[in-house]
């Protein structure tokens, strides 16, 4: 098998895979993705699409990860995946997107405005 693209995004947070048969290792900028992820619910945020596919263990992963935080990266590297596995076969498809997985989150910060203080916040109001 050849080595398999993919591009996941989320926030400000992009994640490009190499996706390529191997024993189930997820190297993500260099370190192994349980190092980088800290917690239990972002490293199943990242297995995800093996789980729910079948394929736990079964390839190897080198993610390039830039931009955002740990919350938003593991969720772009989730799509990723899951687009990779649909790459390698068409019949994930279906079982990816019932759970989601396969739809970019369109959710972003929305821009701060000028005359307040956030981006819906403003500054209290005086009558007198």
């Amino acid at each position: 098998m050849e080595v398999i693209n993919s591009l996941g995004r989320r926030k400000t947070a992009i994640a490009r895979i190499y996706l390529k048969d191997g024993q189930g290792n997820i190297l993500v900028n260099g370190r192994d993705y349980k190092e980088y992820f800290p917690t239990q619910i972002l490293q199943f945020q990242v297995t995800e699409p093996f789980e729910i596919t079948g394929n736990m263990g079964k390839y190897d992963i080198s993610a390039n990860m830039d931009g955002g935080g740990i919350t938003g990266q593991a969720q772009a590297l989730r799509l990723a995946i899951s687009r990779a596995l649909c790459k390698i076969n068409e019949e994930y498809r279906p079982a990816l997107k019932a759970k989601g997985l396969l739809m970019r989150d369109p959710r972003m910060v929305e821009r701060k405005k000028f005359g307040q203080k956030k981006a819906r916040k403003r500054f209290q109001f005086s009558k007198r």
